[in-house]
């Protein structure tokens, strides 16, 4: 599922209103793609963290 609204993560679907525990709430991930803020949800942000990483500049590991 793909989405775009920052209430719901852009790869499952699901949304920040389904999750109850505060901590993993805040766990959840902003990108930004193509100008568009996209959100991931705990999970998948964990699950695609090397994906995540892909994206800093080459400046942020030195």
């Amino acid at each position: 599922m793909t989405g775009a609204t920052t209430d719901s993560c852009a790869r499952c679907g699901r949304t920040r209103a389904s999750v109850t525990d505060p901590a993993e709430s805040l766990a959840w991930v902003r990108q930004r793609e193509r100008g568009v803020d996209q959100w991931l949800c705990h999970e998948c942000a964990r699950a695609h963290v090397r994906d995540i990483e892909g994206k800093l500049p080459a400046d942020y590991w030195l």
